[in-house]
């Protein structure tokens, strides 16, 4: 049996951990946000605790932390968490493979309002702007003329005057209205399944247009053209990652990737292709052999 550290939320991994014991693999939830932990003795981990980490945490600090106690290999590394958060380095790494994106500026604060005007006139309103390492639809806007855009810009220039904060950059992006949003799986380079993400209708009326689904959307299983499959598994072998979410946009002539997501949450096993567990199980056992014998 291999001990897996899950250090995902709660959701996923009690989502997880029947199918994974099926396949020999014994799930246990590793908490690492939002609690105390105690770095000498009495440290909640230890080294050979566990055999594999599911995926490295998603903040920086912590995930430091739980590897320094856990000392094991993660099915995403630090690296791919890294690689994936950073929206503007996974654009530009997907535009340089020929693989079709959204138009998109990259803008490192502090910069002047000469070259924010100039952003935004790259661009027919209304324009997205996106921090570029939040997660969720966190800080993400829409601005439909220059005044509003440059009213955003200065907000996120006062949250840029704290110095904690360690990425200063943001996205100015074209805005793709009537948007389908689709979340691909990708498992060891192999398409694994797909949900379509749709607000509640009211939502739409409402105004709301973040396809999130922490902010209300529904995720329902989708079977997709072979050419979107292929679509999805390119994007994972460009940024080579073992285990990454996939967001697709489609309008009525375009298919784009709109984000990576290296730590997805897993839905029901429903919404996936009959092999999910199975290729899952799979790469989490190959990594576990690729550091040692159990």
């Amino acid at each position: 049996m291999i001990d897996l550290a899950v250090a995902n939320a709660e959701e996923t991994f009690r989502r997880m951990r029947e199918p994974l014991a099926e396949r020999g693999i014994r799930a246990r939830h590793v908490p690492v946000s939002e609690r105390v932990v105690p770095l000498g003795a009495d440290a909640p981990w230890s080294a050979g605790e566990y055999d594999v980490g599911f995926v490295y945490p998603g903040r920086a600090m912590e995930g430091g932390v739980a590897d320094a106690l856990l000392e094991l290999p993660w099915l995403n590394d630090r690296d791919a968490i890294l690689t994936s958060r950073n929206k503007a380095e996974v654009l530009a790494r997907l535009g340089r493979a020929d693989l079709p994106v959204p138009e998109s500026v990259y803008v490192s604060n502090d910069v002047g309002e000469d070259e924010l005007v100039d952003a935004f006139d790259r661009f027919e309103p209304p324009v997205v702007v996106k921090p570029n390492s939040t997660t969720r639809g966190v800080g993400v806007a829409k601005a439909h003329d220059l005044d509003s855009f440059l009213g955003i810009c200065d907000y996120l220039s006062l949250v840029h005057d704290y110095r904690a904060t360690g990425d200063r950059s943001f996205l100015v992006q074209e805005y793709l209205p009537g948007a389908t949003d689709y979340r691909v799986m990708v498992v060891d380079g192999e398409y694994a399944g797909a949900v379509e993400r749709r607000l509640p209708d009211e939502a739409v009326r409402e105004g709301q247009w973040k396809h999130n689904v922490h902010r209300g959307a529904a995720a329902r299983g989708v079977d997709l053209p072979e050419e979107w499959r292929r679509l999805a598994e390119s994007v994972a072998d460009v940024l080579e990652i073992p285990f990454l979410g996939v967001d697709l946009l489609e309008t009525a002539d375009r298919l784009v990737v709109n984000e990576t997501n290296a730590r997805p949450t897993v839905d029901e096993a429903t919404k996936y292709q009959p092999g999910f567990y199975d290729r899952l199980a799979g790469v989490i056992s190959d990594c576990v052999g690729v550091s040692g014998t159990v």
